[in-house]
């Protein structure tokens, strides 16, 4: 997974019932366990434990596919199948060198087949007794194993690449089996981050809408962050990634773990090399792919075992109101309302607010961050809560923002706040969004319409108790595109430095 993501924001997850169903539906545990039941003591294998050629007719027939595909496809799908059986531990197949030859044909005439030696795994139980946990654990052990398949590459003839001691070459096929699965984690890691930042993963059923188009995550593996206009070179290696993405993805979407729409493949027949299509509108031509819930369950999984922090929504619903604030602080807007609405949904609506006014107070770094996440926690409660805010309206650091809630709840009998109240709130609020986002453009809308509305504004702001009075007064003078007002702040920024304390 990235190593530039070390902790990322916060998933929703289906239950894990739901989770659990899912996996059970997805086409390719689906089939292996249907062959895990089918298979008998009169099922051939060969030595490394897959169905024998003249197996793999009845294994597709038995799974439906005779009908509705080539006989080659069936076939390959069921051979498939088999692997994630015996890979899973659905079935068990006993190693025929530890069989016991005898008259009656334990053996078979044929070299490196043996009959028998099949049995019902243990985990196939699990399909119908199981916990949903146990289920889950069962499906990612199948992820497991499609995504081994996934990057393998395609060969029309793999016995070439077979040296003199029967093993595979992989210098002869210019791959690397561990560099091939470093960059498809990578891949999946930059599709969860995308999906995870868009819309927090699962919503309310569970649908994760976020469907990204395959030039964007090759580009995403291959194109430098402070790259402007792409060269040929990095537009090929784009191109390339495409293709072997492609066929990623198909292998990957049967576990359940992507929605995909492959590439047109008129674009292959137009076009052998094609570039990345930007600008084009039908960008869906060139492939679309999108997380499952159950995908987004998997690749977290995969990134807990790699030793990533990938949080879910809901794991601070326990914690008090200062871990809440804290720990929200950085999430992504859907993120951060999902799991502020589930720490309120545990708590009496008064004494809720009154613990979150008081982990907003501070002095610290963090306090202004704390303040802003309060307001936006503040939003999510009713009028029940009135009680609670009016508490605070004469505190110096949080009346401000009790007004504001107030007068968006349309209360009646709000005290206008004294102007020094005006100006802390503007520095504090301007010290939580520099914390949060930085310096993004509608920070600097905001300047310019506080300093717009206020006459004076430097003269009084440089004189404000606060922590980050120096600091974004610094930061106006950064952000105001007006030359005179910006000096101006400088200037107000060197007396607040000059004042002690900031």
């Amino acid at each position: 997974m990235p190593a530039d993501h070390p902790t990322l924001p916060p998933v929703r997850l289906l239950p894990d019932a739901e989770l659990a169903r899912d996996a059970l539906a997805a086409p390719l545990l689906a089939r292996a366990v249907r062959l895990a039941r089918w298979a008998g003591p009169e099922t051939r294998v060969s030595a490394g434990g897959e169905l024998v050629d003249e197996q793999l007719p009845a294994a597709a027939e038995q799974l439906g596919l005779g009908d509705e595909m080539s006989e080659g496809d069936g076939e390959a799908y069921a051979s498939e199948a088999w692997r994630v059986a015996v890979d899973t531990g659905l079935v068990d197949v006993e190693d025929p060198d530890d069989l016991e030859e005898t008259t009656d044909g334990a053996y078979p005439a044929d070299e490196g087949e043996a009959t028998g030696g099949v049995t019902t795994g243990d985990q196939l139980a699990l399909v119908t007794s199981g916990s949903p946990q146990d289920v889950l654990s069962l499906w990612l052990d199948a992820l497991d194993v499609a995504f081994a398949d996934a990057t393998v590459p395609v060969l029309d003839d793999l016995s070439a690449a077979i040296d003199d001691d029967g093993e595979i070459d992989f210098e002869s096929l210019d791959w690397d089996p561990e560099e091939e699965a470093e960059f498809l984690e990578g891949v999946l890691g930059n599709l969860y981050l995308l999906t995870v930042v868009e819309g927090g993963g699962g919503g309310a059923g569970g649908g994760t809408e976020t469907a990204v188009p395959l030039p964007v995550l090759a580009a995403s593996m291959i194109v430098p962050d402070d790259m402007g206009e792409p060269t040929d070179d990095i537009l090929e290696q784009v191109s390339e990634a495409m293709m072997r993405l492609d066929e990623q993805f198909r292998v990957l979407e049967p576990i359940g773990l992507v929605s995909y729409v492959p590439v047109d493949e008129a674009l292959m027949v137009e076009d052998a090399d094609p570039e990345p299509p930007v600008g084009e509108d039908d960008v869906t031509r060139y492939g679309m792919v999108r997380l499952t819930p159950l995908g987004l369950y998997g690749i977290r999984s995969r990134m807990l075992e790699a030793g990533v922090t990938a949080p879910v929504v809901g794991e601070l619903a326990d914690k008090d109101a200062h871990a809440l604030l804290d720990g929200i602080a950085h999430f992504p807007e859907p993120a951060a309302r999902a799991e502020t609405e589930q720490w309120l949904a545990g708590r009496a609506p008064l004494e809720a607010v009154r613990e979150l006014l008081a982990a907003a107070r501070g002095r610290d770094a963090g306090a202004p961050l704390r303040r802003l996440q309060c307001q936006q926690a503040l939003s999510l409660v009713g009028a029940e809560a009135e009680a609670a805010v009016r508490e605070v309206l004469d505190d110096a650091e949080l009346g401000g923002l009790a007004r504001v809630w107030l007068a968006e709840l349309g209360a009646g009998e709000v005290p206008p706040p004294p102007e020094s109240m005006i100006f802390w709130l503007a520095v504090d609020t301007i010290a939580a969004q520099l914390d949060a986002e930085g310096e993004p453009d509608e920070l600097q809308e905001l300047v310019e319409g506080l300093v717009g509305q206020h006459s004076g504004f430097f003269e009084a702001a440089w004189r404000v108790d606060h922590p980050a009075t120096a600091e974004v007064l610094e930061a106006m003078g950064r952000l105001h595109r007006d030359r005179a007002v910006a000096k101006d702040a400088r200037k107000a920024a060197f007396k607040a430095r000059s004042r002690g304390g900031n």
